[in-house]
Parts: C-alpha cells; sequence; structure tokens
C-alpha cells in the first residue's frame, strides 16, 4: 500500500535530488546530442523557401465579340482562379517542367560517409540514354559510380523497387556504356569533373510520372488571399537556383498550355467560318449572276428612276421586309446548326441579335467551351464529362426550342408583311411585271450581301484574337528566394539539441522506474509502504563485518547510531528487550545489520546485548564472525545436558556484546523452535541482558521466523535497495496490515551515499 499523504503531491526536491544523482547522465546526454546536432547543422545545407505571384487576368472582350453570340467564352475570359491553380499544379504541367529540366536525373556527390551535395547543373559525370526511356521508365533506378584517383570506373546499377543490382561494370574509363533490361546508358566526364581525384556519384533515374508526383508534394500552389485573383508558388529547397528554374519554368509551361488551347478553339471557329463564308460567296454570285441576265434579257437600264414616285411610298415595306427576311434566315441558319447532329459539342459561332436568343445563345458557348477545357485533361468516362455533356444536351433543346419559336414568330411576320406588300402590288398595276421581278432578284441578292459582310467581320475578329492570343497567367513577380532560411538555423539546433540532451535522462530515468521491478532509494520505498522507516545503511567498500566502531565517526557507524536511536524510540516499554530481525529473502543484509546494531547497542553505557543467531536452516553468523564454538543453540535447545552458560560466548568481539551462534543444522527446524524451551531460554536472557538481537530466517522462505514472534517484542524488516522487489514490498505490506509480527519496521539496506553522510560506502554484507 502506497502512503496516501503524498498520493497528489509532486516531491519537486525530491526529483532535482534524484537528477542530481544522476548527474553524470545528463553531462553524457548533452555531449552527445550537442554532438549530433553540431554533425548534423555542418551536413545539412540551410533550406530557402523560393516564391512567385501569377496575377490570374479575367479578359475582356475586344472589337464587338460580345455580338458574336457568347464566343468571348472561348477564349477564357472568365475563368474562376481555383479552376487556375488546379491547372497550375496538374499532372501534365508538373510532368513537362520534369523533362525540361531534366529532373528525372538526380546527381548526388558524396564527400564523405556522412555528407552528400545536391547538383542541379554543375555535376561532374553526365547520364545519356535513348528519347522515351524516362517518359516509360516505371522503377527508378540508381547508378553508383565511383572514380578512382588512377581514372578506373566502376558503376553498379539497381532497381529500387525490385531490390536488385540489374548491371556492373568495373575498372573501365570514361565514356563507357552500361547495358541493362531497361535500356543503354552511356556515362562520360563533364567540364566540372577533376581528374586525379577520387569520386563518388550517386545518379538516380526515375520516370516523368514519379518526378511530377514528386514536384506535386514539394511545390505548393495557392490563392494568395481570398479576394484577389493572384496564385502563389512556392518550394522548399536548398539550391535556389533550382528552386528559381522550377517556379519560373511552372508558370512558363502553364501559359504556353493556354496559349495553344486558346489558339485551338480560334482556329477552330475560323474554320467554321471560313465554310459558311464559301458558302454564301457562292451563293452570292449565282444570284448577281441571275440579276445581270435578266436586266439583259429585259432591257432594264435604271428601274429606280422609272418607278421613283412608287417606290417611295413601298421603300419602308420594303426595307421592312428585307429585314424579315433577314432575321428568318439568320434564324433558319442557327436551326440548322443546332439541328446538324456533327455540331453537337460544336459553338454556334454568331448569334442573331434578337432579344433571349443572343443570351441563351451566349451561356451555351460558354458551356461548350467549359467542356472543350475540361475534355482536354479528362477521359470520356470522367464524372465531370458526363455532367456537363447532360447539362450541354438539356440547354441545346432550350436554345433549339427558342430558335423554333423565334423562326415561327420571323415566318409570321414575313407573311405579314409580304401580304401587305401584295395589297400594294395591286396599286400598282401599271408597273410593268419586270419590275416586279427585279425586285424580288434584288433583295435576295441584298439579304445574301448582308450575311456576307456579317460572317466576314466575325472572321477578322476571330482571327485577330488568334493573332493576338495572351497567357491568363501575369506574371507579379518572378521567382525568388526569401533572405532567411526556412530550416533552422545551427543554433536553434544546437540550442535544441541541448535541451533535448537535458529532457532524454528524465525520460529514461522516469522510463526505468516505471519498468524496473526493484525500487532503488529510501525514499521510493517510503511512497511504497506505511511501514515505518528505522533509518537506511549505505554501501561500504571496506570488507569488514563489524563497521560500527567505539569511537568511530564513519557514516556506517552513524547511520547505525541513527537506527540505535529510533530502536530506542520504539521500544518505550521497560520490558521490550527482545529484537527479531528478519527480511524476505536470503541477501539483503540481515545478518550484518543484526551484527552491526547489536555492536551500536553495546556501546550504550551500562547496556549488556546479546546477538543470538536463530537462521537454524542456513546459519551464518558463527562463519561472518570467523568464531569457533564447541556448543550452539540447536544442541541447547535438543539436549537439556548443555546449559545457558555453555552456548553463550563472552564478548568475542565487543565488550557487552555477548553472541549464541545457530549450531549445528537439525533435522526438525520448525518442530525444535517450537519447543517450551525457546520460551524458557528467552525467560533467562531477558533477567540478564538489556538487549537481544535475533538474527531469524527470512520469512519469505521459511516460516521460522513467525514461530519466533511470539518471544519478541519488535521486529526489524530489512530490505535491500535495488535487491528487493516490489512484490517483496507488497508482501510485507500485507505483513504490516495483518500484524503477524509486532512493532514492525524497516532498515533499508545498500542504497547510495548522499551528501553529508561521509566519503562513501562498499559493497553491503549479505548472508
Amino acid at each position: 500500500m502506497k502512503r496516501q499523504n503524498n498520493s497528489e503531491i509532486i516531491d519537486v526536491v525530491g526529483l532535482l535530488k534524484t537528477y542530481m544523482s544522476k548527474w553524470y547522465y545528463f553531462v553524457i546526454s548533452v555531449i552527445l546530442c550537442c554532438g549530433l546536432a553540431f554533425c548534423y547543422a555542418k551536413m545539412t545545407k540551410p533550406v530557402y523557401k523560393v516564391v512567385a505571384n501569377v496575377l490570374i487576368s479575367q479578359e475582356e472582350d475586344a472589337g464587338g465579340l460580345s455580338s458574336l453570340g457568347g464566343l468571348s467564352g472561348l477564349f477564357g475570359s472568365s475563368g474562376y482562379v481555383e479552376d487556375e491553380v488546379f491547372v497550375v499544379s496538374s499532372h501534365s504541367v508538373f510532368k513537362n517542367v520534369a523533362n525540361d529540366l531534366g529532373l528525372y536525373k538526380n546527381h548526388v556527390v558524396k564527400r564523405n560517409l556522412l555528407q552528400k551535395d545536391f547538383k542541379y547543373e554543375k555535376y561532374p559525370v553526365e547520364l545519356s540514354f535513348k528519347d522515351g526511356i524516362a517518359d516509360t521508365l516505371r522503377n527508378a533506378i540508381e547508378f553508383d559510380v565511383r572514380v578512382s584517383s588512377d581514372g578506373d570506373v566502376s558503376i553498379e546499377a539497381y532497381d529500387i523497387a525490385e531490390k536488385q543490382v540489374i548491371a556492373e561494370v568495373e575498372d573501365k574509363k570514361f565514356p563507357l556504356t552500361l547495358n541493362t533490361k531497361y535500356g543503354d546508358f552511356t556515362f562520360d566526364k563533364t567540364m566540372y569533373y577533376q581528374d586525379g581525384k577520387k569520386l563518388r556519384t550517386i545518379i538516380t533515374l526515375m520516370g516523368l510520372d514519379a518526378i511530377a508526383e514528386n514536384l506535386a508534394e514539394e511545390v505548393s500552389v495557392g490563392i494568395a488571399s481570398k479576394k484577389s485573383n493572384v496564385i502563389e508558388l512556392s518550394v522548399q529547397t536548398a539550391d535556389v537556383k533550382f528552386g528559381r528554374d522550377l517556379l519560373d519554368d511552372i508558370v512558363t509551361k502553364y501559359n504556353e498550355r493556354g496559349v495553344s488551347e486558346k489558339s485551338l478553339k480560334g482556329r477552330r471557329t475560323a474554320e467554321f467560318l471560313k465554310e459558311r463564308i464559301a458558302l454564301l460567296e457562292s451563293e452570292l454570285t449565282s444570284t448577281e449572276a441571275i440579276i445581270e441576265e435578266y436586266k439583259q434579257n429585259n432591257g432594264i437600264v435604271d428601274v429606280s428612276s422609272e418607278a421613283k414616285y412608287l417606290m417611295e411610298k413601298k421603300g419602308l415595306l420594303d426595307e421592312a421586309i428585307i429585314s424579315a427576311e433577314a432575321t428568318y434566315e439568320v434564324l433558319k441558319i442557327a436551326d440548322d446548326f443546332f439541328k446538324n447532329p456533327q455540331n453537337k459539342y460544336s459553338m454556334m459561332p454568331f448569334s442573331p441579335e434578337l432579344p433571349g436568343i443572343d443570351v441563351a445563345i451566349t451561356a451555351y458557348n460558354e458551356l461548350i467551351a467549359k467542356r472543350m477545357e475540361i475534355e482536354t485533361n479528362a477521359k470520356g468516362d470522367n464524372p465531370a464529362l458526363k455532367a456537363i455533356d447532360a447539362q450541354i444536351e438539356e440547354m441545346r433543346a432550350s436554345v433549339k426550342k427558342t430558335i423554333d419559336g423565334a423562326v415561327a414568330n420571323a415566318s409570321v411576320r414575313l407573311n405579314e408583311l409580304k401580304k401587305e406588300e401584295s395589297a400594294s402590288n395591286s396599286k400598282l398595276s401599271s408597273i410593268p411585271t419586270q419590275e416586279r421581278e427585279y425586285r424580288v432578284l434584288r433583295r435576295q441578292q441584298e439579304v445574301k450581301q448582308q450575311l456576307y459582310l456579317f460572317m466576314l467581320k466575325r472572321l477578322e475578329e476571330t482571327e485577330l484574337l488568334i493573332a493576338n492570343s495572351v497567357p491568363k497567367g501575369v506574371i507579379v513577380d518572378e521567382a525568388y528566394s526569401l533572405n532567411k532560411p526556412v530550416s533552422m538555423s545551427k543554433k536553434v539546433i544546437l540550442l535544441i539539441a541541448f535541451l533535448m540532451g537535458l529532457i532524454l535522462p528524465m525520460i529514461y530515468i522516469h522510463m526505468r522506474k516505471l519498468v524496473r521491478s526493484k525500487f532503488e532509494t529510501k525514499d521510493e520505498l517510503e511512497q511504497m509502504t506505511r511501514v515505518p522507516l528505522l533509518g537506511e545503511v549505505c554501501i561500504d567498500k571496506s570488507g569488514k563485518t563489524v563497521v560500527v566502531k567505539q569511537k568511530g565517526s564513519s557514516t556506517v557507524s552513524e547511520l547505525f547510531r541513527l537506527i540505535r536511536a529510533n530502536l530506542q524510540f520504539i521500544m518505550s516499554g521497560r520490558e521490550d528487550k527482545v529484537v527479531l530481525m528478519t527480511s524476505t529473502v536470503s541477501g539483503e543484509g540481515k545478518t550484518f545489520i543484526s551484527i552491526n546494531l547489536a555492536a551500536s547497542l553495546a556501546m550504550l553505557e551500562n547496556k549488556k546485548v546479546l546477538l543470538v543467531g536463530m537462521d537454524i536452516r542456513s546459519p551464518r553468523l558463527a562463519e561472518y564472525l570467523s568464531i569457533n564454538v564447541s556448543h550452539g543453540l540447536t544442541e541447547y535447545l535438543s539436549s537439556e545436558k548443555i546449559s545457558l552458560d555453555d552456548i553463550i560466548i563472552k564478548e568475542p568481539i565487543q565488550k557487552n556484546l555477548d553472541i549464541i551462534t545457530a549450531g549445528p543444522v537439525p533435522p526438525n527446524p520448525s518442530e525444535l523452535l517450537m519447543l517450551d524451551r525457546v520460551d524458557e531460554l528467552f525467560a533467562q536472557l531477558r533477567t540478564k541482558y538489556d538487549y537481544i538481537i535475533v538474527d531469524s530466517a527470512p520469512v519469505g522462505m521459511v516460516s521460522d521466523t513467525f514461530t519466533l514472534a511470539r518471544v519478541s517484542d519488535v521486529t526489524i524488516y530489512v530490505c535491500r535497495a535495488n535487491y528487493t522487489s516490489l512484490r517483496d514490498v507488497n508482501f510485507i505490506n500485507n505483513l504490516y496490515e495483518e500484524n503477524r509480527l509486532k512493532k514492525m519496521s524497516l532498515v533499508v539496506n545498500g542504497t547510495t551515499s548522499k551528501k553529508g553522510y561521509g566519503y562513501g560506502y562498499g559493497e553491503a554484507y549479505s548472508e
């Protein structure tokens, strides 16, 4: 049972004492940690953060592009910045960057066992191979190149994934070729190779896909702030030039991709417009030829002057009919476009300038543009692609329905105007038939001509945009590095190492306490038990059995005097004379404590002390004191012929200290100790001595001590630091709680010397 008064209190002073007693742990730990930190700081280079900022421009329509029915969306003017972040950090962009900068080859030059340098450009050995290997390579290959001072080259190729050597050569000269199952690899010196010096370089070859995956983890891409259109790219690297080249090339590849996509969209639109212009041009030429032939056949020179009077009245009506027919034709073209299955995912290149229709077609074109952008990086079974296809189908049906309604309305309007024209023509009965026929032909010519000019204008605008395609990413800041490294400075590393050197011993000490099976100090034992502690005996190095002397002032003597004083306090009664000495197991120093405690009590003035060896199963007292006796306790108990005076040895080692040894080992020790003769013996001894120290057997091994408890007044239970187990401490607590031994108290043997107790102790004596 643990002491209750300390269950929730942290003994800071005790902790400090524990740490101070293990001061060498802290010294060794600090030296090791700081040494490792110093080596680490020497081996590693400072890491810097390289940053680049790109503004995603929101392009606006130029040159009346909005009238082209939503073609502005085709050129990416309304792209979301979040989508562009995904494009910038896409696998395809990183793959192109890796191929452009040659990042599939990683050069490391080893200077010694612990130091190595990453070489981005100035590497001493060049590795070359056929095109396409890096793009198809699935397993990384490591080439260990060793060059002697004589120029002899040895190379070992290692497949990292399969963990096996795939090829090797020894003692060759540059240039040399290594044949592997992945292809042939050629090695040669570069301008940075130093002749006459040993060299070891590790060249790692990886596939572009693997490099792109690594870049996705190393390069950070995000929006600079929630309200801005600026994308920030950053990477942490020890080679600042590498970081700058990497970020700048990522921005370049992103812009090249954007320009390429916009140019592709523009070219598709231009091709469609050219086809429509060629068709209109053919129709317009045919109409003009018919008019020319009609004039020649009918001898018409100036029709307008001949019918000026009446035509002025019909002018407004004719203009209305022309406008209505033009609108109707535009709507028919749009209707044909949407009915044609080949245009299922094509943009409508123009929009009829009618309320509602131009907005619907603009929205439809923007949706088609978004699909084209997704289709660039996605496969046919992509969920996003399927979702937008469904939206396109729904919107296409809606737009077609709107156009159908507009066509019907335009047809009705045109029929109404023609009815009005027919009514007007009835009033022109005097006008020749040739005039009416000419008007019809002329009207057709003007409709074709307006459509032709409309398409030409849109084609010029499209060609202009293709020629002036600019990337979305406007470089705000080219890649630059921060002045201060983001990695820890050498001072911080050493400080952390110093703190770790202080913390690790603390952790070790406490972990050792958690997993140990034995107590180490008197303070620890006090925390584990409620049994009173008389004192402690530290380790003694003198090698003597009796360490307590009359005029001695050694540390051990003082400790035994302290135990003696505490024992006298417990033995407050006049009749308390018999002290039963025991322990849990052999080896805890019970006999050593018994001898020296008896010697310490004998030093008291006018006090007679008797030391009785009653560990009759394993007697050691006579051996420890080198005493030769003729009769012992067992002989006295088993034979009435032997008197008490026959077994008492008078002052063999010290004045006022008599001794009774155990004698020979009997065949029935338990029965012998239960005899009434034992009680009679101690009744006589109480009349002769002031203190009787009984060295009994360990209670954890035999029951002899419990048998002797009837004749004792006080029990001293001996424990030994770093020897007595925690399970034995629980056994002691149970004995104390059950009150099986009288006035039980503890003495701790074998503790470590403390400041103020002298100059140390040797090994404690054991049984």
